[in-house]
């Protein structure tokens, strides 16, 4: 039997953990996004009371 190397791509250590920070980019940028828009929004309407 063949040792793997080390970047053979069947570690699960290594699937897990790039599959959890693929998970965590999803839900950071979902959360990020809509803060954003959020503020955005605010920002936004702010400004139009401020204008009248």
């Amino acid at each position: 039997m063949a040792i793997p190397s080390p970047y053979s791509g069947v570690s699960t250590l290594a699937f897990v953990a790039r599959a959890s920070a693929f998970t965590f980019g999803l839900v950071y940028g979902s959360m990020k996004l809509s803060y954003l828009q959020a503020k955005a929004k605010y920002n936004k309407k702010a400004e139009a009371k401020g204008h009248h």
